[in-house]
């Protein structure tokens, strides 16, 4: 037994100095990998400046929580993408370097939450113009353009296409998923009040399909969204807006021979030919193994800093659903903004504020606690409002108060209205053997899971739904000088197209993130000295993982073809009810999760 005993200790001790010594390992690894991705790359002479398009590209660095960080790191994977402002002002940068002689663009975008969006595009695209008109050349290539790549592309110097791919021109369409039939089936009922016949953000939970009311805003919306892309694709390609209808009309998707036709690519050729164009222009020649060039992700990691002047404009980035409390790093937390808001209207450092908001909005109360801010921080400085690709609903609430609001023609806004939702699953719980017994003191009680609304309660949460609704509209009013009766015309929850805001007076001007921060330094009267600062660098999965493993950083863990299609719908739709925390149960939330494609 002794003998027994002994070799089971020496084991033991044995398999722990192994797993330690294995745990020591992995984090020196890790540690390696990522000190290696923290290195300051360099720019070869005539280097090519790849944009590869594969990537999320959002409004500022994501957060991912530490089940995301484990996923990517375990895989290899890269960063989310290089922030927008990033990316233009690098490009802006390259125009002058004479390090760097030609621009080249391909590869898929690959948006992920609220990211890569059309309002992103537009100011990438004039990043790109501005480029080409310094006289360096621009090439663009894909095997398969779709509408988002094209778009951002279609006035690149050269636009190439592998002669087997294909050109996407289809008319946009959007998808909702509806998940009434299953909640019924389930035993789930959900329990609904809303103001504003728009207000459709609940209709996945009711309905089978579109309600008129709904049908109407989408038709009007993305009416207004293919309007504009074909008015700036025909630019860009010296063709008219109803040639492009045309080619949309009869061929959707063309080949590439026929998208050359067309006029809609300049060459066709494989990559091969692509790559030898490349070494020409840096230099080399087709015998060349490789040719001097730096990714332009790597490229932004070497100016980093502040640009411009003494008096600082400071940008602050509203993107995700808006929620209660902190929030996920994907999400707005009403605690987590507003505090980052009181600390800069507090630093006498700061002159002007730009508060750059891509959500569709979400708790009442955390809209409410940041526009707060956003009106105190107006008292002491001015504040303007960049809208990217979406701005509706509580991302409208927050942004209301702004000394001026700026969009792109296709930034969804608007979506002034309110709803409540308390799901009720007593029937699903039943079905399964579970039942429920308790005491209520009062008539009306706090809305439970597993019992469904009184008529009394549900007509009070109805009254609550409605006096915010009304405390949306007063603040529209007083933020955008407007009747109240006027606001009222054109909110009940309508989603409006950026150019009809403007038209309505919800927005002040069209334009980029750029424009936004020119218009709050002139505001504050810094417009001859100024400086704003890029977003924050993305941290590399390695990295990240290796701070939430060491408590360097503490988040909390999150589990993480056609099938996959609708996955990826239910997916949505439940991370959307995950969302709804908000304290009264009442939500500024745009009117549909819908796929626009």
């Amino acid at each position: 037994m002794k003998e027994f005993l002994r070799s089971l200790a020496g084991s033991l001790v044995a398999l722990t100095l192994f797993a330690g010594l294995g745990l020591v390992l992995f984090f020196a690894v890790m540690v390696s990998v990522a000190s290696m991705g923290s290195q300051v790359p360099t720019v070869p002479k005539k280097a090519v400046l790849i944009f590869d398009l594969s990537t999320n590209i959002p409004d500022s660095a994501q957060d991912p929580d530490a089940s995301q960080a484990i996923q990517k790191a375990i895989q290899g994977g890269q960063e989310e993408g290089t922030p927008l402002l990033t990316l233009i002002k690098s490009l802006e940068r390259a125009t002058t370097d004479k390090d760097i002689a030609a621009l080249y663009l391909t590869g898929n975008l690959r948006p992920m939450g609220y990211g890569a969006g059309y309002g992103a595009l537009v100011e990438l695209k004039e990043a790109i113009r501005v480029f080409k008109a310094s006289g360096k050349p621009v090439l663009a290539y894909n095997q398969g353009w779709s509408k988002r790549e094209y778009f951002l592309c279609a006035g690149a110097g050269t636009v190439y296409c592998n002669p087997m791919g294909a050109v996407e021109f289809t008319a946009p369409q959007a998808e909702m998923l509806f998940m009434a039939g299953f909640f019924k089936k389930y035993g789930i009922e959900c329990q609904v009040t809303r103001v504003g016949k728009y207000k459709s953000a609940v209709e996945p939970y009711l309905l089978d399909k579109m309600s008129p009311e709904n049908r109407e805003q989408y038709s009007k919306l993305l009416e207004d969204l293919w309007g504009d892309w074909k008015s700036s694709v025909a630019k860009d390609r010296k063709l008219k807006p109803e040639d492009l209808q045309k080619v949309s009309d009869e061929k959707g998707l063309l080949s590439a021979s026929e998208a050359k036709q067309a006029g809609l690519v300049d060459k066709l050729a494989y990559y091969d030919e692509v790559l030898d164009e490349l070494k020409r222009l840096s230099g080399k020649t087709e015998k060349d193994v490789n040719f001097p060039q730096i990714e332009l992700s790597d490229y932004a990691k070497i100016d980093g800093g502040s640009h411009g002047g003494h008096n600082r404009v400071a940008v602050v980035y509203a993107e995700g659903t808006i929620v209660d409390g902190d929030g996920d790093g994907n999400q707005i937390g009403g605690d987590r903004l507003s505090q980052a808001l009181r600390k800069i209207r507090l630093d006498d450092d700061v002159k002007a504020v730009v508060l750059r908001v891509n959500s569709p909005g979400g708790s009442a109360m955390a809209s409410d606690l940041i526009q707060r801010e956003v009106i105190a921080t107006k008292k002491v400085k001015p504040v303007v409002i960049s809208m990217g690709t979406v701005a509706a609903s509580g991302g409208y609430w927050i942004s209301a108060y702004g000394n001026r609001i700026f969009a792109e023609p296709s930034t969804l806004t608007g979506s002034i209205g309110v709803f409540g939702v308390v799901p009720n699953i007593k029937k699903l719980a039943n079905e399964q053997g579970f039942t429920t017994d308790g005491i209520q003191m009062g008539k009306l009680g706090q809305p439970s899971l597993t019992k469904p609304l009184s008529e009394a309660e549900l007509a009070r949460l109805q009254s609550l739904v409605d006096e915010i609704y009304q405390q949306f509209l007063q603040k529209v009013s007083e933020g955008r000088n407007m009747k109240k009766d006027a606001v009222h015309e054109i909110a009940q929850g309508r989603v409006w197209s950026g150019q009809e805001a403007l038209k309505l007076g919800l927005v002040d001007e069209l334009g980029g993130l750029q424009d936004a921060i020119r218009s709050a330094a002139k505001l504050a009267k810094i417009e001859q000295d100024y400086r704003f600062d890029l977003p924050e660098a993305p941290v590399p999965p390695m990295e990240r993982l290796l701070k939430l493993l060491t408590g360097a950083e503490k988040r909390k863990l999150i589990n993480g073809g056609l099938g996959d299609q609708m996955r990826a719908g239910l997916e949505r739709q439940l991370r959307l009810l995950n969302t709804f925390n908000d304290p009264q149960g009442v939500y500024a939330l745009l009117p549909f999760e819908a796929t626009i494609r």
